[in-house]
């Protein structure tokens, strides 16, 4: 019998106990602890019924592109309760010297494919517009494309400062909740890359790709984002309700790992226990804890993995407000308008079965340095910003009918410059360690699809040991 302890319990470590799961009921002679220092099982992904409105503390949903939570939820027999977002009313703003601007349409990210929406948008100066212009005719790069840079160098070679300020950055702090200065564009971006590779220009790279697909049959086009009807927390409820309950061990935090004849030894509390694999489904800083004695040299690359913080907070708000909101998404805060807010989702626009037909559902985000700067501050007085600058923004005085704010701390993973190149040292150093895998945010992506992806194909590896 093959026996692998998984150390951590959010969404990562138990991809990695389901699947085992999976493989035991093939036939797989394996046994498998997991252990999860809080006292509750699946980590980020948190779900509150108030008021009849679906309230996510954590993720509200993940990239439809990426297919294996998708995957995970129809293995779980979730396919049914999978919704996607009324794309049909996307709309985003950008608020842009103290108003909201409308995204233009054909805006790629970044990078525009229509130019009459671009080029009589306010989002943009005269002077960005003819950057714009100028970048359909970059030619290609003759250095080196394996360096790496930030994405606020990349994005300003190609279209200047005001595109990173209120673009780039925008929208890589609603994902990364860091900021476009420190963040890898080969780890971030590496399409926008890949497509400077080839083409030298990402406007001709993304309408020779639209060019393309035009010409392939027509497909209808998926949503953009997934969640699931009753919350994103019903993910990981799922998972737990198809695992060994015996095979769960909740406020058990792992002090260390370490060899031992051939395998492992887990300490957790007074206990130890052996075991033949482990999978390290932890934050980084935490993996390093948890490593420092089995691998120093892997520790010390695991702690230099830097994390930012974030703050969310729901409001719940009565049909009135509901009517009086702009269509759309939401709205993105640049830096340079001085605001604590990055972000601010109509949950009820985005995706059905959020909230009645008679409430407003908004999500407020703060990160990186903005959560800090409040977050030693109570409840009430986050509230009380997040309502001070909401009715800056949109006229919105009325008192709501609920509140939440939710903290994480240290939760979404910083893919600095180097970020590639570190991940390759680590692979090295964990080869020498070959009954040990990791998985989680920290390392080729941070959503939940990727998280899942990571967790299972660790449990895979080290089943086939």
């Amino acid at each position: 019998m093959t026996r692998i302890a998984i150390v951590g319990g959010g969404i990562s470590g138990l991809a990695a106990a389901f699947e085992l799961e999976e493989q035991r009921g093939s036939g797989s002679d394996i046994e498998y602890i997991l252990y999860e220092a809080s006292e509750r099982l699946g980590g980020v992904l948190r779900t509150e019924n108030i008021d009849g409105c679906i309230v996510e503390a954590g993720p509200d949903s993940f990239i439809t592109e990426k297919p294996w939570a998708t995957d995970l939820c129809r293995a779980l027999g979730l396919g049914d309760q999978l919704i996607g977002s009324n794309d049909a009313d996307r709309k985003t703003y950008i608020l842009t010297n103290g108003r909201l601007v409308e995204m233009p349409d054909g805006l790629m990210f970044m990078v525009p494919t229509k130019i009459l929406p671009t080029g009589f948008s306010p989002l943009f100066s005269w002077k960005t517009k003819l950057r714009m212009a100028q970048e359909l005719l970059q030619p290609r790069r003759d250095n080196d494309s394996e360096k790496d840079e930030s994405v606020a160098a990349f994005v300003e070679r190609h279209y200047g400062g005001e595109m990173v300020d209120r673009l780039a950055d925008p929208l890589l702090s609603g994902v990364y909740g860091g900021e476009a200065a420190s963040l890898s564009v080969r780890a971030v971006l590496p399409r926008f890359v890949e497509m400077e590779r080839t083409h030298g220009s990402l406007g001709r790279a993304m309408l020779a790709g639209r060019k393309k697909a035009s010409s392939a049959p027509h497909k209808p086009a998926p949503p953009l984002f997934t969640s699931l009807k009753n919350g994103m927390q019903h993910l990981a409820e799922t998972v737990v309700s198809r695992l060994t309950p015996a095979s769960l061990l909740t406020n058990a935090p792992v002090q260390a790992i370490q060899r031992e004849a051939g395998g492992w030894v887990v300490s957790a509390g007074l206990q130890s226990d052996q075991f033949d694999s482990v999978i390290i489904a932890l934050p980084a800083p935490a993996a390093a804890q948890v490593l420092r004695i089995a691998s120093p040299e892997l520790s010390a690359e695991l702690a230099s993995i830097q994390y930012s913080s974030s703050i969310t907070v729901g409001l719940g708000h009565d049909r009135e407000v509901r009517q009086s909101l702009p269509p759309g998404f939401g709205f993105l805060v640049p830096r340079s308008e001085g605001k604590k807010l990055l972000a601010a989702t109509f949950v009820h626009n985005k995706f059905p079965h959020r909230a009645p037909e008679d409430r407003a559902l908004l999500r407020c985000f703060f990160a990186g340095r903005n959560a800090e700067s409040v977050w030693t501050l109570g409840d009430d007085q986050i509230i009380g910003i997040v309502r001070n600058e909401l009715q800056q923004i949109l006229g919105l005085r009325a008192e709501p009918l609920f509140a939440r704010v939710y903290k994480w701390k240290s939760a979404m993973a910083q893919y600095g410059v180097g970020h590639l190149d570190r991940l390759e040292r680590m692979e090295r150093l964990r080869q020498q360690l070959p009954s040990l895998a990791l998985a989680g945010n920290a390392y080729r992506g941070i959503g939940v699809p990727d998280c899942v992806r990571s967790g299972r194909d660790a449990a895979r590896r080290l089943a086939g040991a």
